[in-house]
């Protein structure tokens, strides 16, 4: 008996069955048409008349929605659509079929940043109709983070592009993210060489109003030492929001903070020969302007923590001790070790700005117009949105194959197994039928997903 395994050779061939590459388009465009996303946008005149009735607005911003779940956001690649132009139109809901390559970008250009206020309240709305509610954390606040990310769009003419703090040609766009999934609630788009508390107060107060659309929970931001500033205290106080804020020291004297904390703190711990770490609290004024615009103080709140290393964790003897001291504005009344996990909580926001950067392909923007980028930083909000809806939808439903628990599906993994989802395209009864197969493991997970957000 032959104990080698026959195989059978596989031929090669192409077939004229419809089997588009990207089924999952079809939940975008039912997601963006149950909250009336093309409609909304629809009557937006743009710059220039032409002489035949051109794609509106609504269609072309929808059209650059669907890239951007693909992890496509380039002109160029509104190509693709064309090798089922059919479906695609259906499944975008678009009446007047989608613009070509040239169209998208010229169209883009002419929307540029006008349409910042009304695309932020669409996508509150978005998340409203959809009942989502961020999921807050263990204290009962639901945490807001605030950050700048910086987006390498080097060796290009881009406008608006300067040298950001990594030490390439970019932008530096601040992020806002609501709940501990990280739902993407605003965005503005900033040279890299803008320091990110240049126009973050007028950001702040935005940020707080559509926070407050979303959830009627208390809510909890915070914001690195980039931002620590008396300013962004007096709109949180003002507002009635509470916070975390990592404290910039600036020019203060460390060393006269190391001896004052040595002497004030009573919660000393040795985590292993050589380390010593102190942990506690003070107080300090903050003067700020209030809602009456008159000048205030509060005495606010400063978590710290010290560590001192005399020598490293291999053992090796520092010459001299190695100190580093963490501060935190804050005006909860949690313990200190409590303050000090939820800031540290903060850093979960890189994986946000790595889901947008890397998994959406967002960070090399693609026009060479700001507006224009800023446009597509504010249509990411909502396809980002639509892509973490989706995926917490599967993770609710527990039918999408996983090797562990998860709380959150990664946004590459609902693009490439939700959203890069082929099936089979048939027409019977003047219904365009979707065939899936059920030797996909997502299939189950796929149908689950098109019963809750399918278009009726």
């Amino acid at each position: 008996m032959n104990s080698k395994m026959s195989h059978q050779k596989i031929i090669y061939r192409l077939t004229d069955k419809r089997i588009p590459a990207a089924s999952g388009i079809g939940i975008v465009g039912d997601i963006l048409e149950r909250a009336g996303f093309a409609e909304r946008f629809r009557d937006v005149k743009l710059a220039e008349k032409r002489s035949r009735k051109q794609i509106d607005a609504g269609a072309v911003m929808t059209t650059f929605i669907a890239l951007l779940c693909m992890g496509k956001p380039d002109f160029e690649c509104v190509r693709e659509f064309q090798n089922d132009a059919a479906y695609y139109q259906n499944a975008l809901h678009l009446n007047k079929g989608f613009p070509s390559s040239a169209t998208l970008r010229q169209r883009m250009d002419e929307i540029g940043s006008k349409l910042r206020t009304k695309l932020l309240d669409f996508n509150t709305d978005l998340l409203r109709k959809n009942q989502i509610q961020p999921t807050p954390l263990k204290i009962g606040m639901v945490p807001v983070n605030m950050d700048v990310t910086p987006m390498d769009n080097s060796n290009t003419q881009k406008e608006g592009i300067g040298w950001t703090y990594k030490k390439f040609d970019g932008y530096a766009p601040m992020m806002a993210y609501i709940g501990t999934e990280g739902y993407l609630v605003n965005t503005e788009l900033r040279s890299g060489n803008q320091h990110c508390q240049n126009g973050t107060p007028d950001f702040l107060c935005q940020t707080i109003d559509l926070c407050r659309k979303i959830t009627d929970q208390p809510l909890l931001f915070r914001l690195d030492s980039g931002n620590d500033a008396a300013e962004n205290v007096g709109i949180m106080l003002n507002k009635g929001v509470y916070y975390v804020i990592k404290r910039n020291l600036r020019k203060e004297d460390r060393d006269e903070w190391a001896s004052n904390i040595r002497s004030w703190c009573k919660n000393i711990t040795y985590p292993r020969e050589g380390k010593t770490v102190y942990v506690g609290s003070t107080f300090k004024d903050i003067h700020y302007i209030s809602e009456s615009g008159e000048e205030s103080t509060i005495r606010n709140r400063i978590v710290y923590e010290m560590t001192e290393r005399t020598s490293l964790s291999n053992g090796q003897l520092l010459m001299l001790p190695d100190v580093e001291i963490n501060m935190f504005w804050t005006n909860l009344g949690d313990s200190d070790e409590d303050i000090i996990a939820i800031y540290h909580a903060h850093g979960e926001c890189e994986q946000f700005h790595s889901e947008i950067k890397t998994d959406m392909g967002v960070e090399r923007l693609p026009s060479g117009k700001f507006d224009t980028n800023e446009l597509v930083l504010e249509l990411t909000v909502i396809a980002y949105n639509i892509l973490r809806m989706i995926g917490q939808e599967a993770v609710r439903q527990g039918n999408a194959p996983a090797k562990r628990i998860v709380s959150r599906k990664r946004v590459r993994t609902v693009i490439q197994n939700l959203i890069h989802f082929a099936g089979l395209i048939t027409q019977h009864a003047r219904q365009l039928l979707l065939s899936i197969s059920r030797s996909n493991a997502w299939a189950n997970c796929f149908i689950a997903l098109t019963r809750q957000f399918c278009f009726a």
